[in-house]
């Protein structure tokens, strides 16, 4: 998968949230980012040729759907930047992530829960 700037993952947000929508109707739901439709159709079309939305026409507009799921985009993000910064290691990353407050006792609890799930799996 190409890699997703911002701009583009915000409308994938709400595509998320959403689908089929049409360009309009997803420049409505991201109005707190004073893009006009322009920037938005854009955005829509880069994300066509990424393979990560599709098209459908409906009447005289076209209607856009993710094709990629938000858990499937934040896995391979996640492993890219293991990848990059950590050598494909989850410890390492999970350490940073620990550094400096970043990760709350929820959070903490969870990954406790996680692990103890992998472990009865294996």
């Amino acid at each position: 998968m190409k890699r997703i700037s911002q701009a583009e993952l915000d409308v994938m947000e709400a595509l998320w949230q959403k689908s089929p929508m049409a360009a309009s109707d997803v420049a409505r739901r991201l109005e707190d980012k004073n893009w006009n439709i322009r920037t938005v159709k854009t955005l829509l079309s880069r994300l066509v040729e990424k393979d990560v939305i599709s098209t459908q026409q409906d009447g005289r507009r076209y209607l856009y759907s993710p094709l990629v799921t938000k858990s499937d985009y934040a896995r391979r993000a996640a492993r890219r930047l293991s990848d990059r910064l950590f050598g494909g290691r989850a410890a390492p990353l999970v350490a940073h992530l620990a550094a400096g407050e970043g990760l709350s006792s929820q959070d903490i609890a969870e990954l406790e829960a996680l692990l103890q799930e992998l472990k009865n799996e294996r």
